[in-house]
């Protein structure tokens, strides 16, 4: 299988890049990776977890050492946590495009209307954070330029101020609106992996509920109920049904 040359420069070169984790441990643990001792790295990274920290660096490596160990299912989950808080890193993407090809499963998305798709490609542009700096950044500019619009004697710069205002009050709402879109997607914790070699999805909520259809380990679903021991799942091309949650876990 091909791995992206970029992994390991990626790996190394960000551990003075990482913010919110413990450092010297983030450190100690690529490292590790660097001298091919996993298990160990994988440690390390999961205690930096563990501890309350976390980041799209830490995700992602901690995806390559479980890849490099052989379990795909624990790669792809970090990978795809990773891609919640990067949602449009190149490098994130392919290592999960390459992971999920031990999946079982391939399984068609229903295809999305064009102004969904640019919403959420829009969206997905930046993380919740950065969503959020330019959010307050366009806001305190929009003050500014009210203050001009009021206290100026200048009609040019009146209706200079009141234009850039309005556009930037604009700016100001949608981009907080992304910056609350991702952060729901990150904390509403909406979508799951499959670690079952292999479940039934029922149709009701029991062991006795009728069988719909076979999945298998890996596979990314969306959770759209729960009820007692048993979570509701829909699969990207629209098919769902009940499964026991000690299947899944969640991203």
């Amino acid at each position: 299988m091909k791995i992206k040359s970029t992994i390991l420069f990626f790996l190394v070169s960000l551990a003075f890049f990482c913010q919110g984790q413990d450092q010297p441990l983030f450190e100690k643990a690529n490292q590790l990776y660097v001298n091919e001792e996993y298990a160990k790295a994988i440690n390390i990274y999961e205690q930096i977890i563990q501890s309350g920290k976390e980041s799209a660096e830490l995700y992602f490596n901690l995806g390559n050492a479980y890849y490099k160990t052989g379990n795909a299912n624990m790669a792809i989950l970090n990978y795809e946590r990773a891609l919640l808080l990067a949602p449009n890193d190149e490098d994130i993407i392919f290592n999960l495009r390459i992971a999920n090809q031990f999946v079982v499963d391939n399984i068609e998305a229903l295809p999305k209307p064009f102004f969904v798709r640019w919403y959420e490609s829009a969206i997905n542009l930046y993380p919740s954070d950065t969503w959020a700096i330019i959010s307050t950044s366009s806001f305190v500019v929009f003050l500014f330029l009210l203050g001009f619009f009021i206290f100026s004697r200048s009609v040019a710069v009146k209706r200079f101020s009141f234009l850039l205002g309005i556009f930037l009050f604009i700016v100001t709402i949608f981009t907080f609106s992304f910056s609350s879109k991702q952060y729901k997607k990150i904390k509403g914790h909406k979508y799951a992996i499959i670690f079952c070699p292999r479940v039934t999805v029922k149709s009701s909520p029991s062991p006795t509920g009728t069988d719909l259809f076979l999945i298998h380990e890996g596979l990314k679903v969306e959770i759209s109920d729960s009820l007692n021991t048993w979570k509701q799942i829909r699969l990207a091309d629209g098919n769902q049904g009940w499964l026991p949650d000690s299947c899944i876990v969640k991203i």
